[in-house]
């Protein structure tokens, strides 16, 4: 139980240093935690006339955190977009990116269009 309670804290704190840098970047954090039945998105983002579903990973390594996302785990975050964007109509006309954030040492890296659809 307390391991899990530590592994939580620590995907929050990378959300939150993610967060951050994609605030530096010019990005507004428009969602944290996105969750319904199709999946989960860990931030969702937006600049100008782009929407950023961003999956971030903290891991030992950036290598470690690169190979830690599967394509089958891209799938259930595209599903979870798409429910976003049907919730959010104003989305639809927006381009669209997947983006990975990673946290190695603490340290985040933007990884801009990792994945598409």
């Amino acid at each position: 139980m307390a391991d899990r309670r530590a592994a939580e804290r620590a995907g929050r704190a990378a959300e939150a240093r993610a967060a951050w840098l994609l605030r530096l970047k010019g990005y507004r954090i428009t969602h944290r935690r996105f969750r319904c039945p199709a999946g989960e998105v860990d931030l969702i983002a937006s600049r100008g006339r782009t929407t950023v579903f961003v999956e971030v990973k903290a891991r030992a390594t950036r290598e470690a955190a690169l190979r830690a996302v599967t394509p089958r785990a891209w799938q259930r975050i595209a599903r979870a977009a798409e429910a976003y964007q049907a919730r959010h109509l104003r989305t639809i006309t927006a381009d669209v990116r997947f983006d990975l954030v990673t946290v190695a040492n603490g340290w985040p890296r933007h990884h801009p269009d990792a994945w598409r659809g």
